[in-house]
């Protein structure tokens, strides 16, 4: 037993992503199925607490653990602290206090993080785990429970300084000093690399100089779990990739299976022998396996270079098809339960091509028609100045002239009108 004063006998599940794809069905059935009766099962939507859609992510995990994992699941709502009652702030608290199992999920990490601080919630965490319960982390909730919390959204999209924010530190709770990365093989860049939470290697590298030399990384690929189970002192790995555990330039990896001692992931300064089997130098990591997620982003570069060639070459039947391919593949991945944020970001590349197209057309001369429009207007002006000096024959062989190319004239109250004959 790695505890000192803890006793623990429940489990904490890391999800590097997908805690609602296909991907972990089995996983969370898995968790689940120890419980005697029907377990109480809990959602709690804090990290995406400030999207517009958080309702509906709630309402999507309740279905999918209905009809895919075949268990009830409720939502624990704790939004805001600003604009919760305390009557509706209580009501999620009990929820969460009575749980056997709770699920957190997508959104952002300091936002969670600044509604949970100086709540009972990280509290409640620790003792549902203490009493036999199941802590389920994923994505932007597993930057959470470590000693350190990337703030990720800073960092990638406003571009704020390399930091760390503090975490909940739960683990530490447990005796593991770790700060849980997430999405660590992620290829959603294509061009550019978004590893390592999407920070790329250049930047965690800068990243992991900046924490202190007692804490270790533990880096979790997409739609791949760590179980932490404390009961037994062990953990397996499920999924489709592999976890990695790195400090001072070192680094161990472990590939799905188990159970594997939770004494390995204290570090080989703390555990007599490991330091023998964490034999890859830092410099020497291997681009991380993508796995699933790059065959998924792999197909979605590939239909978006399509759409490329074919603006470039003023192939409208390429492009659409490629624009019409990509919408085909986006809805193909969300009946298979590709991760949802997967799907989303798929549907904003969609929508960036859309309006991509949009804007060439609009600076682009509208087809054949816009660019013959200057010279038939003057030729059916030309024709109309020959019928009112009525040099009839003149404006007849004009008018054969241009339905022989193509252009059919028509003769209106209002004025001669022109169509294309095709």
């Amino acid at each position: 037993m790695i505890f000192q004063d803890l006793t623990p006998s429940g489990m904490i599940a890391l999800m590097g992503s997908g805690e609602l794809t296909a991907t972990m069905v089995e996983v969370h059935k898995e968790l689940l199925a120890p419980f005697p009766g029907p377990p109480k099962a809990v959602f709690l939507d804090t990290p995406a607490g400030f999207q517009l859609n958080a309702d509906q992510i709630s309402q999507k995990a309740a279905e999918y653990f209905d009809r895919h994992v075949g268990y009830s699941l409720k939502s624990a709502s704790y939004k805001s602290r600003e604009v919760l009652t305390p009557f509706e702030a209580e009501q999620a608290l009990h929820l969460l206090r009575e749980a056997d199992y709770i699920l957190i999920g997508p959104g952002s990490p300091t936002y969670a993080l600044r509604q949970w601080q100086s709540s009972p919630i990280p509290d409640i965490f620790i003792r549902r785990v203490e009493s036999g319960g199941c802590l389920v982390a994923a994505s932007a909730a597993a930057l959470t429970v470590g000693k350190f919390t990337l703030p990720v959204y800073e960092i990638y999209k406003v571009g704020q300084d390399l930091h760390w924010a503090d975490g909940l530190d739960i683990l530490s709770r447990f005796g593991l000093p770790l700060v849980v990365i997430p999405h660590w093989n992620n290829a959603e860049g294509g061009t550019h690399d978004t590893r390592f939470c999407y920070m790329g290697e250049e930047r965690f590298r800068k990243l992991e100089a900046l924490l202190p030399e007692e804490v270790f990384i533990l880096g979790l690929d997409e739609h791949t779990a760590c179980l932490l189970d404390f009961g037994k002192d062990r953990f397996t790995i499920k999924g489709l990739g592999r976890m990695i555990v790195r400090r001072q330039g070192w680094e161990k990896v472990y590939e799905k299976g188990g159970p594997f001692p939770l004494e390995d992931l204290l570090g080989e300064d703390r555990r007599t022998g490991l330091e023998a089997k964490m034999v890859q130098p830092l410099s020497a990591t291997p681009a991380a396996s993508g796995g699933r997620n790059e065959d998924f982003w792999g197909r979605i570069h590939d239909l978006e270079n399509r759409f490329h060639r074919g603006l470039e070459t003023r192939d409208i039947k390429k492009t659409l098809n490629a624009l019409l391919d990509l919408d085909g593949f986006i809805w193909k991945g969300q009946e298979e339960l590709e991760s949802q944020e997967f799907i989303t970001q798929a549907r904003e590349k969609l929508r960036d091509l859309m309006v991509l197209l949009g804007a060439r057309l609009e600076s682009s001369p509208n087809g054949q028609e816009a660019g013959l429009r200057p010279l038939v207007e003057e030729l059916a002006a030309l024709r109309e100045t020959f019928r009112k000096e009525k040099k009839w024959q003149e404006a007849d062989a004009l008018r054969a002239c241009l339905q022989r190319a193509g252009i059919l004239l028509e003769d209106t109250p209002e004025g001669p009108r022109w169509r294309r004959a095709d």
